[in-house]
This record gives C-alpha cells, sequence and structure tokens, in this order.
C-alpha cells in the first residue's frame, strides 16, 4: 500500500491507497515540532480504526510546502515503513513541464495539483483553484504544464485578519449567509469574506479566460472548496482529491521510470 503525504501550512493530510483505490484519509493541523514517533503513534491508531495496520504501508510520497516538517515525515517512512520516500522537489520527476522563468519558486502542491488536474481532466486547459490558507489559481496547459498563476490570501486568513486587526470585531464562523446585507455585526462580516471570495473567484477566472484566450475548465480543490460549491458561477469542477490524484500519478510514474532504468 502507499502512504501519500501532502502537508500545506495549515493542514496536513495522510491518504492511503491499496493499487486500486484510497482506502482511507486523514486530516491532522500541521506542526512542525511533531516528531516520527508522534506521527506513527497517531497514524497507527488511526489505521487501525479503519481496518488498515501500519506494516501493510510498502511505499511513501511527500509533498510539502514546510519544509521544517520534511524531516520528521521522511523518518517516519524510513523507521516505521522501511522504505526511502519520495518527496515532490527532490527524487520525484514530474513529467510534465514548468514553463515560468524560476521554476524552483513554484510550491510543490501547485505542480501536484498541476498533476493531478491533467490526469483527471485531460484534452484542454485548466484552472485549478485551491483554497486553503492562500487561494492559488493555477494554470495548466493542455499538455500539462505548468503555465503560471495567482496567489490571493485565503478566506479563513481574510477573516481572521478582520478579527485580529479591528478590536470591536468578533471572530466568526465562515458560512454563506442567506443575504448579501447584513443586519448585523457577524452577518455583516460572513457576507463579506463569503461574497467577496466568490466575486473574486468568479472574477479572477473571467480575467484569466481573456488572458489566456482558449476556453478552459476550472476544477476547485482544498480544504474550503466546498463552502463555493452553487455560489461560484465560473466552477465547472469541485474535487477535493485532486492533491492526492496527483501524488498517486507521480508515484506510479517514478515507479515505472525507476523499473525501466532497472532493465
Amino acid at each position: 500500500m502507499l502512504l501519500a503525504i501532502d502537508t500545506g501550512n495549515t493542514n496536513t493530510l495522510f491518504a492511503v491507497h491499496d493499487g486500486n483505490e484510497w482506502r482511507a484519509q486523514w486530516r491532522s493541523a500541521t506542526d512542525m515540532t511533531k516528531t516520527a514517533d508522534d506521527y506513527a503513534v497517531w497514524l497507527a491508531t488511526l489505521m487501525e480504526l479503519s481496518g488498515l495496520k501500519l506494516g501493510q504501508i510498502d511505499d511513501c510520497i511527500i509533498s510539502t510546502v514546510v519544509p521544517q516538517s520534511l524531516f520528521n515525515q521522511r523518518n517516519l517512512a524510513r523507521r516505521y515503513l522501511n522504505v526511502e520516500p519520495f518527496v515532490v522537489g527532490e527524487n520525484v520527476e514530474l513529467g510534465v513541464k514548468v514553463n515560468i522563468p524560476k521554476p524552483s519558486e513554484v510550491g510543490a502542491d501547485r505542480l501536484v495539483n498541476a498533476v493531478g488536474s491533467h490526469g483527471s481532466y485531460p484534452g484542454m486547459p485548466k484552472i485549478v483553484i485551491d483554497s486553503g490558507t492562500a487561494t492559488t489559481f493555477d494554470i495548466v496547459g493542455a499538455d500539462g504544464s505548468f503555465e503560471g498563476g495567482i496567489i490571493a490570501p485565503g478566506i479563513n486568513l481574510s477573516m481572521k485578519a478582520l478579527h485580529e486587526a479591528a478590536a470591536k470585531l468578533p471572530r466568526v464562523a465562515i458560512q454563506r449567509p442567506d443575504r448579501v446585507i447584513g443586519k448585523d455585526t457577524v452577518t455583516a462580516m460572513q457576507s463579506g469574506v463569503f461574497w467577496g471570495y466568490i466575486d473574486l473567484i468568479d472574477g479572477l477566472v473571467e480575467r484569466i479566460k481573456t488572458e489566456y484566450g482558449q476556453p478552459m475548465t476550472v476544477i476547485a480543490t482544498g480544504g474550503v472548496a466546498s463552502l463555493f460549491e452553487g455560489a461560484a458561477r465560473n466552477i465547472d469542477h469541485f474535487d477535493s482529491d485532486i492533491t492526492i490524484k496527483g501524488l498517486r500519478i507521480l508515484y506510479d510514474r517514478n515507479v515505472a521510470n525507476a523499473a525501466k532504468e532497472l532493465k
């Protein structure tokens, strides 16, 4: 079985694939102080609850935008899984072009999303909107190449900034309000952040399409993408598994390449 680890600034996703399907997924708050032993105890417990065992995992692939977490995640693979993990950006061949002047500046998560979106929705250029700590809009060519994109503050970050920067504004949950015009502080904040992000998404998608000059498929993914379903008019697909699909494709591609080199 394959263990895929996707570490973002806010959450880390662990997912297990048995060669045919994803068997289980778990999210944990990203914690740079968590050791390999901590990961092993936590993961073994959750796997057992899902009818799986840590010893069944025989390979691992890691994507991270938090370099400080990589050391302990690599040790998790080495010490408890007895494997040398594939790490996006180190020993993983992407198999796609990165058509920007400084490819090294692109986060591993964005490259993995490009691979996952091209594998899942081939044949047309794509815009991949990933809603996390930041909201990214990534352009993927019809051939799967990474063509650049946009980085904006994430919706949770915006709500947090309102609360922390304004003394009288409370911390409130993000949800879709019934009305655009708020009748109190809470609903006014919720409306501003929610509908502001809907218009951010729809407006930027329209600008990207105009500039790109070709029909494009728009895919939304990430931890809060489901909030926008039914509200954003320019999103074609909501797919929360784009990143782990990309990790699975990269794993298969690199295992196949390694097998060819051995022949």
